[in-house]
């Protein structure tokens, strides 16, 4: 197998594992100790992977994963979450969906909904909405972010500020061990931020993945969210601080195929 082949579904166990150890890997290509460590020692550099001792972990940082590679990352498990998140959004109601790949997935589970008022700033989310004909869609307008077709900055928030949402969709871009939510951009925070106060049911959805990230603007607390729906069960500490904060957890797994 060529380096290029073998590096690149190095980094899908690690995205789905978290981590990846030299040995474990050296058995599962049945290739030399040497040549995994080159290849951890190269994604390192690439900054796709961080070198421990003993392998490599994901990478976190200041910078999110690039959109393309987001939306592709885990489908299974964000369809699986997003038809338990659309699940607990009734029809007339007024709903409010952020940036990332996890609410546009979501967003395709509104499509049969009905009398729904949404309020976003994800242009994706507005273009799949456009096909329910009984939802009315609103865009908040700001500062386009090209990458991924968000909304952020103050006429974003301003926006979010005149609307009072039955439920809002929320995604984050990392979730630390004590249960803080976490997201790379500033400004996209704020908007977070002007969201859950605006939202008398706040719904966050983040796959594991995102338990094994760092990321330096922080969102909120689980203690301020409703529920979180994930795809894989908390760890015993997280659990319990959510039962504490009365944080309500639906975990989704995927489908059998």
């Amino acid at each position: 197998m060529k380096s290029s082949f073998r590096q690149t579904e190095i980094l899908d166990i690690a995205q789905r594992e978290g981590k990846v150890t030299v040995e474990g890997l050296a058995a599962h290509f049945d290739v030399t100790v040497q040549t995994i460590r080159r290849d951890l020692s190269e994604l390192d550099e690439a900054r796709h992977l961080n070198r421990v001792h003993g392998g490599a972990v994901l990478a976190s940082g200041t910078s999110n994963v690039a959109y393309g590679e987001r939306r592709e990352f885990l489908a299974e498990e964000k369809a699986a979450m997003a038809r338990h998140c659309a699940a607990q959004i009734p029809n007339d109601c007024a709903v409010f969906l952020n940036i990332g790949t996890s609410t546009e997935a979501v967003a395709a589970e509104l499509l049969a909904h009905k009398g729904l008022l949404v309020v976003t700033n994800n242009m994706n989310v507005a273009h799949t909405l456009d096909r329910n004909p009984d939802c009315e869609v609103i865009v908040t307008g700001g500062t386009l972010r090209r990458g991924d077709g968000g909304l952020i900055g103050a006429m974003t928030v301003d926006a979010i500020r005149r609307f009072k949402f039955d439920y809002a969709v929320m995604g984050c871009s990392a979730l630390d061990a004590g249960g803080d939510v976490l997201d790379f951009d500033i400004q996209e925070v704020g908007v977070s931020q002007a969201i859950i106060a605006q939202a008398r049911v706040p719904l966050l959805v983040a796959d594991h993945s995102k338990f094994q990230r760092n990321a330096p603007g922080r969102i909120c607390s689980l203690a301020d969210i409703h529920t979180l729906v994930t795809d894989r069960p908390l760890t015993p500490a997280l659990a319990s601080a959510c039962r504490e904060w009365e944080t309500n957890v639906l975990v989704a797994e995927p489908s059998a195929p």
